[in-house]
């Protein structure tokens, strides 16, 4: 089985590609942001007058792509639990990684059953959001 995933519980793709892609019992997820699904806006952006960004609220972009990745696994049929490798990038390492991992811990506070995951610091991502996920799930029957 090879089937590309696309729903409208999550933010639309920012490029040409679908929101995941289940192939047998692993469903793989695109790059997953904040962006709010009805109105597209990214939760805690601050903008000046003219428009641009001068600040963003990590803890509620962190919360918000929490509930699109939960979204997207729901649609393939999987769940928050079926996660087993996330890869997260922020853009501000220094600044956002300390509430990013609070965040992290109160979405998966066992240890044990926790999927894996590595966090990269990044320059920049395709819109003015402060992190994105890269998700791998295990899909059981």
């Amino acid at each position: 089985m090879n089937e590309a995933v696309q729903t409208k519980s999550a933010p639309k793709p920012v490029g040409h590609y679908p929101h995941a892609r289940r192939v047998g019992a692993l469903l793989f997820l695109s790059g997953i942001g904040p962006r709010d699904p009805a109105s597209d806006e990214i939760p805690g952006n601050v903008h000046d007058g003219g428009g641009g960004l001068v600040g963003y609220d990590i803890a509620l972009q962190t919360r918000a792509v929490f509930a699109n990745v939960r979204a997207v696994l729901q649609a393939s049929g999987a769940a928050w639990e079926d996660l087993v490798d996330v890869t997260v990038y922020l853009t501000d390492m220094a600044r956002d990684f300390k509430v990013y991992n609070k965040i992290w811990a109160e979405y998966f506070p066992d240890h044990a059953s926790a999927p894996c995951r590595t966090t990269l610091g990044i320059h920049s991502l395709p819109t003015p959001i402060a992190i994105e996920l890269k998700c791998v799930a295990v899909i059981k029957d």
